[in-house]
C-alpha cells in the first residue's frame, strides 16, 4: 500500500470522527434546548441557588420541624417570586401563583399556596434561616466580583459603611421605635466597593444610632472602612486602628486639633492640605491618643469642601479622596433596592416577618448579581429584573430570554435609572 493511500485512509478516518463528534454535539445541544425549553425561567434561576446550603440553614434553626406541606424552601420560593414580579400583598402572591397551578411543581414549589399559610410561615419561622442563606450567596457574589476595578490602584479590600431608614406605621409595627409618632427600621450595611455587594447587614429599630453598629462589626485586618461623619467616635475608631484595620471618615466641623506636620499637595487637583494632627480636647485625646491624618480637599463636582480623617498614612491623598467618593455606592445600593425590590410595603407586621422579607429581598438582589456575572451579561441589574418580571413563567432557555431584548430597548422605556453594576 502506498503512502498516498495510507494518508487518504487516515484522512477519511479523521473526517468520520469529526462528523461523528459533530453529530453528538448537535444531539447534545438539541437535548439541552429541549430540557431548558420545558422548564420555566423561575426554575432555571433557582438552579443558581446552593440548595444544600439552604437545607443546612433550615436544619440549623429547625425550620421544617413538624412541617407537613409548606416547607421553608416553598416559603423562600414564594417570597422570591414576589420580589421578582413586584407583588404587593400576600393575596397578590396567592392569586398569581394559583393562576399558574400546573407550573408550580416544576418551579420547585411543592406545598399548597394559601395566603394564611404563607402569613403563618412569615410570622413563626426563624428569620435567621434566610439571613444565613443570604450570607452564603453574598460569599459567592463577593468571590465573583473580587477582581472588579475601583478606578484606582488599591490592594486592600474597601468597604463603605452606612444605613438607611425604612419607614413603618407605628400603629401596625409598635415594636419599630423611631420617633414619637413614627415607626421605622434601619438597615445597617457594610458594602464591598468591588461589585457593590453587601458583605454585612444588620437590621435594627429606627432609633438605634449608626455609630453603635461599630461595636458589632467583625473587623477585617488590613481592610479600609469608609464612613460618613455620623460614625465619628474616637474610642471606636481607635478600636478599629488597634485591630490593624484602616478607617476613612469625614470630620465634623467642630474638630479641635493640633498640627504636627504637613505634606506637599497639588492644589490644582482640589487638595488643600494633608496634615498629621493630634486631638486637643482631653476626652477625645484619651479615646484616640495616636496621630491622625487629616486631608482637606475641594470637590469641584459638588462644590463642597470636605475634611477626611484616617489612620492610613501610606495611601496617596487623591486615593483617599477617591475612596470617599466611592462611598456613594452604598447610597446607590439603598436607592436601588428601595426602588426595585419590595422592602417598603411588608407582607406581615411582626418583627420576624419584616426581617424575613428584608433578608429574602437581599438574597434576590445578590442572586441577580451572581447570575449577571456567571452568564457574562452586559445589561444592568435593573434590565435583568425587568425581563424576569414579565417572563418568569415562560419556558425559554435563560440565555435566550436575555438575548431577545436588548438593553437599549429597555433603557429607552426608562431613561432615568440608577446604573449600579454597569462596567
Amino acid at each position: 500500500m502506498s503512502i498516498k493511500q495510507i494518508d487518504h485512509i487516515s484522512r477519511g478516518i479523521d473526517l468520520k470522527n469529526i462528523c461523528f463528534l459533530g453529530i453528538l454535539m448537535a444531539i447534545s445541544h438539541e437535548r439541552n434546548q429541549k430540557v431548558n425549553s420545558g422548564r420555566t425561567l423561575f426554575s432555571q434561576l433557582m438552579d443558581f441557588l446552593p440548595l444544600e446550603e439552604f437545607r443546612l440553614c433550615v436544619e440549623r434553626y429547625k425550620g421544617d420541624y413538624k412541617v407537613k406541606s409548606f416547607s421553608c424552601l416553598d416559603q423562600f420560593y414564594c417570597l422570591a417570586f414576589a420580589q421578582f414580579t413586584f407583588r404587593e400583598s400576600l393575596r397578590d402572591i396567592e392569586t398569581c401563583l394559583r393562576s399558574e397551578q400546573s407550573k408550580l411543581y416544576h418551579m420547585g414549589i411543592r406545598g399548597g399556596i394559601a395566603r394564611n399559610t404563607l402569613a403563618h410561615a412569615n410570622e413563626t419561622r426563624d428569620w435567621r434561616i434566610f439571613a444565613d442563606f443570604a450570607q452564603v450567596l453574598i460569599a459567592q457574589a463577593r468571590h465573583l466580583y473580587q477582581r472588579d476595578s475601583l478606578g484606582f490602584d488599591l490592594q486592600e479590600t474597601a468597604y463603605a459603611l452606612d444605613s438607611t431608614v425604612i419607614d413603618l406605621c407605628l400603629a401596625l409595627f409598635p415594636w419599630a421605635h423611631f420617633r414619637r409618632h413614627k415607626g421605622a427600621v434601619k438597615m445597617h450595611t457594610l458594602l464591598d466597593m468591588r461589585g457593590s455587594i453587601p458583605s454585612w447587614v444588620r437590621i435594627s429599630a429606627g432609633n438605634v444610632h449608626d455609630v453603635r453598629l461599630l461595636d458589632e462589626l467583625e473587623v477585617e485586618p488590613g481592610a479600609v472602612y469608609v464612613m460618613d461623619r455620623g460614625y465619628v467616635d474616637f474610642a471606636r475608631l481607635h478600636r478599629l486602628a488597634r485591630s490593624a484595620a484602616y478607617f476613612i471618615v469625614r470630620a465634623k466641623g467642630n474638630l479641635q486639633f493640633k498640627r504636627t506636620s504637613s505634606r506637599f499637595v497639588d492644589r490644582a487637583t482640589g487638595l488643600r492640605s494633608d496634615q498629621s494632627i493630634r486631638l486637643r480636647v482631653p476626652a477625645s485625646l484619651k479615646d484616640y491618643p495616636d496621630l491622625i491624618r487629616r486631608v482637606h480637599y475641594y470637590d469641584a463636582e459638588t462644590k463642597r469642601t470636605i475634611v477626611l480623617l484616617t489612620n492610613h498614612f501610606e495611601l496617596p491623598s487623591l486615593t483617599l479622596t477617591g475612596l470617599y467618593r466611592c462611598r456613594w455606592k452604598v447610597e446607590l445600593f439603598f436607592k436601588w433596592i428601595k426602588q426595585h425590590l419590595r422592602i417598603k410595603a411588608f407582607y406581615g407586621t411582626s418583627d420576624n416577618a419584616v426581617r424575613t422579607q428584608l433578608w429574602i429581598a437581599l438574597a434576590v438582589y445578590v442572586l441577580i448579581a451572581i447570575i449577571r456575572k456567571r452568564l457574562n451579561l452586559e445589561m444592568s441589574l435593573y434590565s435583568i429584573l425587568q425581563i424576569l418580571s414579565v417572563s418568569i413563567f415562560e419556558k425559554t432557555p435563560i440565555l435566550q430570554a436575555f438575548s431577545q431584548k436588548s438593553e437599549q430597548a429597555i433603557e429607552a422605556d426608562s431613561p432615568i435609572q440608577l446604573t449600579l453594576f454597569d462596567l
